[in-house]
């Protein structure tokens, strides 16, 4: 008989409110979770669920407004809710620890990595200098930094984000806290480093025995990484289960839609558009009487407008809210959309209408004042290096690779607002200047561009009206009657509703924001869109809506698109033909179809096997690539890639150029292995079908 498990975390019946006005906004209501020693507990949902408001809540750290209204939070069966200022003080970093979103603004700027270590380990305990030393050094050693000395020695701006991100874990695990409460960590990383932060923190579990809550939006991490997921929902838990049970049969409509939101390697526009979930989440203010999900669920029926459902248990360890879960259950209905455009695939042209040849961009580094005294060379990033890449028609091109790979700077080259160095582009067999200043309205009205961030892309003192009406008027010329009238028509393009008009962007969610984006940017008609990085900081469910909503529209207007993302899963879900770029150059290229099946480039095969897969059941080997990318200052000899290859060969990749090599599916290969080797060398990638089987 199997021991009782130890709950660490004991959290029941707690609602969270801020204090606006003389009102209080309850944030989370009524929620009750359970965490077990070892155990990691995955917290899903879309933005303004409550998600971070309960790891706030955990830490008892909700700011001057925010305040736990009722219920309890019990911590190895102690009540931190009790608990005053002093006794928070010895709780946090001792027996409970918080890793965020973005650790550069976590990290102390002005103070040297290993410093900030030893200050959080002199805290928590009377420890010699000596023993401070050897405690970072192990913990660095515990997070595999490499090269732990030079990074103790470092600040922050010195080490890269994933380094940053490890040191953060390192500082969190410095007291073997009981709890780790971790917010969003992997979002704003590579899928390399990602991959390299879950594989750490799953292996902390096991040895260390250390609970987690993991918060997330990410389906793929919560399948590779948690014990249980608890699906939060406008204030409310609507689910919870063992991660298997969750995957394997949601019994909550909106479950089942952030499942079916989220691209998996293998599915293509072509076959079948992303469900998603249609609506947006209600406002806190203003949240439905009955049920919060029914205005969004496919499945609401008079109850659901009528009654607030109960939490239920289904199982011991499972719980669900929701009044047709038994009909769900049993398979009597079905909780995903139907589609209105089940395939979104169009032709791309036989004649490119977008060029690059031999493009480099470099950035020249002001010198140090000692550089200068010496006549030393002025050096310069060398972002983008004699690329070559073309376009049709109605074609996506996506484009991936860690950062620093130089994606955006060839777009912003593109774009012209940055200049290349070297190198001819045309669009539509006209010259595209390096310079912005150079080129004429016509020119500009042709290639537009949609940013990663909304809120920075839109003046938030200009109305939705004016944002749209702006190019409208400036590059193509139309009197303001004839721009009003267009504004209308490309607000319901992107389906958003006339009264939208008058809106300020603060008064815009997060995906309407990002819709006014892409209206705005299809305004002029261009004949090439660039998508930089363009849903990677939405919900699954908005991207959807947005991948979908780019697809449309594209083939409406027939537009070439390069679209640049990181997550291979959502590029190759919308692209026609994918490069893989590594430190600004081409590594790979061919059609998003090819991508999947061997051969790859050893460094597409890296990404590809980190990839996160929506799936439980799903247990691939992961290709860990050692050290970080090298300095586009001073890029290495011969293959860029060789430094951190797992494919090394020796002498020739240090030392020569490689050949890009063509494989008999049209795939170009920039590498020295041949084709027939590496064909028989790697095995072919997991996919999925357009149900989200497994097919591979």
């Amino acid at each position: 008989m199997s021991p009782q498990p130890k709950p660490i975390l004991e959290i029941e019946d707690l609602t969270v409110a801020y204090r606006q006005g003389d009102q209080d906004i309850e944030a989370l209501r009524n929620f009750s979770l359970t965490i077990n020693q070892g155990e990691t507990v995955g917290i899903v949902g879309e933005s303004g669920s409550g998600k971070s408001t309960l790891a706030l809540a955990v830490m008892r750290f909700l700011g001057t407004d925010g305040f736990i209204k009722s219920g309890s939070i019990r911590l190895d069966q102690e009540d931190i809710t009790q608990m005053d200022e002093a006794a928070l003080q010895q709780l946090w970093g001792q027996q409970i620890s918080h890793v965020p979103q973005n650790p550069f603004t976590a990290l102390n700027p002005s103070m040297r990595i290993g410093d900030q270590l030893a200050e959080s380990l002199h805290l928590h305990g009377e420890v010699s200098v000596q023993e401070v030393r050897e405690q970072i050094l192990e913990l660095f050693g515990k997070v595999r930094l490499s090269d732990p000395e030079r990074v103790a020695e470092a600040f922050p701006h010195q080490i890269s984000g994933g380094m940053q991100q490890r040191v953060m874990v390192a500082l969190a695990l410095s007291s073997n806290p009981k709890l780790l409460v971790m917010d969003e960590p992997t979002t704003a990383l590579d899928v390399t480093t990602e991959a390299a932060i879950l594989d750490l923190i799953r292996e902390l579990a096991q040895s260390e025995a250390t609970s987690t809550l993991y918060v997330t939006h990410n389906m793929g991490v919560v399948a590779g990484l948690t014990d249980r997921v608890a699906v939060v929902y406008a204030s409310e838990l609507m689910e919870s289960a063992p991660t298997k049970q969750l995957f394997d049969q949601p019994l909550h409509p909106y479950t089942r839609g952030l499942l079916d939101s989220v691209p998996r390697l293998g599915q293509r526009k072509g076959q079948k558009a992303l469900r998603g979930i249609e609506g947006q989440i209600p406002s806190l203010q203003d949240l439905p009487r009955a049920c919060v999900f029914a205005p969004r669920c496919p499945l609401a029926i008079d109850k659901c407008w009528e009654e607030r459902p109960a939490l239920e248990s289904v199982s011991p360890q499972r719980e669900v809210r929701c009044h047709r879960w038994r009909e769900i259950e049993s398979g009597e209905i079905n909780a995903s959309r139907e589609l209105e455009n089940p395939s979104l695939g169009g032709q791309p042209g036989s004649e490119p209408i977008f060029i690059a040849e031999d493009v480099d961009v470099n950035y020249p580094v002001q010198r140090s004042l000692m550089q200068w005294l010496k006549g030393q060379p002025r050096k310069s990033v060398q972002a983008v290096r004699q690329l070559n890449l073309q376009a049709a028609r109605n074609e996506t091109i996506g484009i991936v690779g860690e950062s620093g790979s130089g994606k955006s700077s060839f777009a912003r080259a593109i774009v012209g607002l940055v200049e290349r160095t070297a190198g001819e582009m045309e669009l539509v067999e006209i010259p595209l200047s390096p310079a912005l200043v150079d080129r004429n309205l016509e020119t500009l009205s042709k290639v537009q561009m949609i940013f990663q961030n909304p809120e920075e892309a839109l003046n938030p003192y200009l109305s939705v009206a004016e944002s749209l009406r702006r190019p409208l008027r400036r590059l193509l010329g139309f009197s303001r009657a004839e721009a009003d009238q267009r504004v209308i028509e490309l607000l319901d393009l992107v389906r958003l509703p006339q009264e939208y008009l008058k809106r300020l962007p603060s008064q815009l969610s997060g995906g309407e924001k990002q819709r006014v984006a892409v209206a705005r940017a299809f305004a002029s008609h261009p004949e090439l869109l660039l998508a930089d990085e363009a849903v990677s900081a939405l919900d699954v469910s908005v991207q959807a809506a947005i991948l979908n909503l780019l697809a449309e529209l594209q083939l409406e207007q027939t537009s070439a698109m390069l679209f640049i993302a990181h997550d291979i899963a959502v590029v190759a879900y919308l692209a026609d033909r994918i490069a893989v770029m590594y430190l600004g150059q081409i590594m790979q290229l061919g059609d998003a179809d090819s991508i999947f099946s061997p051969p790859y480039h050893p460094y597409t095969e890296a990404l590809l096997s980190a990839v996160p897969a929506p799936d439980p059941t799903v247990k691939k080997q992961r290709i860990r690539l050692e050290g970080e990318i090298p300095s586009a200052i001073d890029p290495p000899s011969g293959c860029a890639f060789h430094t951190r290859c797992p494919r090394y060969l020796g002498d020739i990749c240090k030392d020569e150029v490689p050949p890009m090599r063509e494989t008999p599916d049209g795939k170009q290969i920039l590498c020295h292995i041949p084709v027939d080797e590496l064909i028989a060398q790697q095995p072919p990638v997991l996919l999925f079908d357009e149900s989200g089987e497994q097919i591979q």
